[in-house]
């Protein structure tokens, strides 16, 4: 109980203030305990941050993929893949990855962003592939690309609504820059 409170409390603290608001004197303060056991869970930031991503990646590619497989046929696939990634944009757990991944990450923290990413795409390659694609992976990159690049407009509080640009990244991902 105690190691998911901390989970929580740092889902909190990188969500406010960023990574540099993640640390074990703050996380000590939110949980209660003494910053000494802290440590006894966790040795390190990174270990916190790779955590994190070993608890709440899974979570969202199961909310990707139960999208995707209510929707029939790869167009309504590929649309919902993007508009629930989109959806978990103001979801605690999502601002606080992206916070975690706009700093610095020891290597083993990168790879396991990198694996969870991994997994989001290979979740797509086969409804591109049912569209004739060459490569399939090569443009579920790139759709993955088009994700990323909403939901930083999103995180960053644009002059358009949330919904303007998943409706624009929608577009983009079924018929590109034609609109």
């Amino acid at each position: 109980m105690q190691r998911a409170a901390l989970l929580d409390a740092a889902r909190s603290l990188l969500s406010e203030g960023g990574t540099e608001a993640l640390t074990f004197p703050a996380l000590a303060e939110r949980t209660g305990l003494a910053r000494s056991s802290v440590y006894e869970y966790f040795r390190s930031r990174a270990a916190v941050v790779e955590e994190l991503c070993e608890v709440d990646f899974p979570l969202w590619a199961a909310e990707v993929e139960a999208a995707m497989a209510a929707a029939d046929g790869p167009d309504s696939k590929i649309e919902a893949y993007v508009r629930a990634q989109l959806a978990l944009v103001g979801d605690r757990r999502h601002r606080a990855v992206v916070a975690i991944s706009a700093s610095e990450l020891d290597a083993g923290a990168r790879e396991k962003i990198r694996a969870a990413h991994g997994g989001l795409i290979a979740m797509i390659v086969e409804a591109l592939a049912e569209l004739g694609h060459d490569q399939p992976r090569l443009a579920a990159m790139l759709l993955q690309g088009i994700v990323d690049a909403a939901v930083r407009r999103i995180e960053l509080g644009a002059a358009e609504n949330p919904e303007t640009i998943t409706e624009a990244a929608v577009s983009m991902a079924l018929r590109g820059v034609r609109g």
